[in-house]
Formats: C-alpha cells, sequence, structure tokens
C-alpha cells in the first residue's frame, strides 16, 4: 500500500488549496485547518523534512521564519514543534506553530496538568 502525499507538500507545490499568509522563497505560512486559538499559524518549509531533527539547517531557515512573523504578530505566544507521534505531530512535515496566547485564555499545552 503506498503513502498519502505529504500534505503540506502538496500545500507548497501549489497542489492543494491552503490560506497562505506568508511567503519566501523556503517556506510558507499558513492558517492550519483546525486552529487552537485565533490567528494560530503554520511555518512549512517548501522542501520535506520530516520534522525538526532531520535537517537542522532546514529547521533554522523555518524557526527563524516563524520568529519574524512572530515579531510582526507583536504578541505573547507560542513557538511550537513536535517530533514524532509520542510528542504529538501529527503530519510527518516539518512545521512550527506560532499560537498567540492572553492571559487567563485557559489553552492548556498538551505537558500542562499531567502528574
Amino acid at each position: 500500500m503506498s503513502e498519502s502525499p505529504c500534505p503540506f507538500c502538496e500545500i507548497a507545490a501549489g497542489r492543494a488549496p491552503a490560506a497562505i499568509v506568508g511567503d519566501w522563497p523556503d517556506a510558507l505560512a499558513i492558517r492550519p485547518l483546525n486552529p487552537v486559538v485565533p490567528d494560530h499559524l503554520l511555518v512549512i518549509p517548501r522542501v520535506h523534512v520530516a520534522h525538526a531533527l532531520t535537517d537542522p539547517i532546514v529547521t533554522g531557515a523555518v524557526m527563524a521564519r516563524a520568529a519574524g512573523l512572530g515579531q510582526l504578530i507583536g504578541c505573547d505566544l507560542n513557538l511550537i514543534t513536535s517530533v514524532g507521534p509520542a510528542a504529538t505531530q501529527t503530519v510527518r512535515h516539518l512545521h512550527i506553530h506560532i499560537v498567540p496566547r492572553v492571559e487567563g485564555d485557559g489553552l492548556a499545552l498538551p505537558w500542562t496538568g499531567q502528574s
């Protein structure tokens, strides 16, 4: 059985729709299908990289794009990436979540509230 095409590669290649909010030669910023807060964004590399440990150079470039976009957003936020299913990675293509936060927003991250 063949694997499905990578959804982020399909977006980067222009073969799948996405709400693109940032466009650079090496990366895209898109709105996720299921945002956890208003203005939640994803920054993805245009090349396929399975996760943040696969290619540190690409990871650094994508994080730099996310940090620059975070500066423009100009509020408290989380920059989050995951490596592997046990760490909550659901799409095997590097992506950095930009999650704007406000005091008392009630958004519990995966590692809060566990004993």
